[in-house]
């Protein structure tokens, strides 16, 4: 749980994928670990990404205009949106404060 709170902190987008060879397999959000540690207290330091992930995450495709990923992130009210090429593929996350721009 150390490698997630690290990697989301890096990033800086409140928000890390879990992937096996490339493949989404979950997301983590910083509201999934202030969730998690609310539940379990010190004890959710000790669970694996794959106990605390959300395994049916938000994502859009990667052929997708931006205007469907601004209005995806407003209608369901979070920050980033997975972006996924083919075969589940991690090509990226479009985080609502990069959509600014184009709104």
């Amino acid at each position: 749980m150390t490698d997630v709170i690290y990697e989301m902190s890096s990033k800086k987008l409140g928000i890390t994928t879990v992937q096996e060879a490339g493949r989404l397999r979950g997301v983590i959000s910083d509201g999934d670990l202030r969730r998690l540690l609310e539940r379990e207290g010190g004890a959710a330091l000790g669970r694996n990404a794959g106990e605390a992930m959300n395994t049916h995450p938000r994502t859009i495709g990667a052929d997708e205009l931006a205007a469907k990923a601004l209005a995806i992130l407003e209608e369901r009210k979070i920050t980033s949106l997975i972006v996924v090429g083919a075969d589940d593929r991690v090509d990226g996350v479009v985080h609502l404060h990069d959509c600014g721009e184009w709104s």
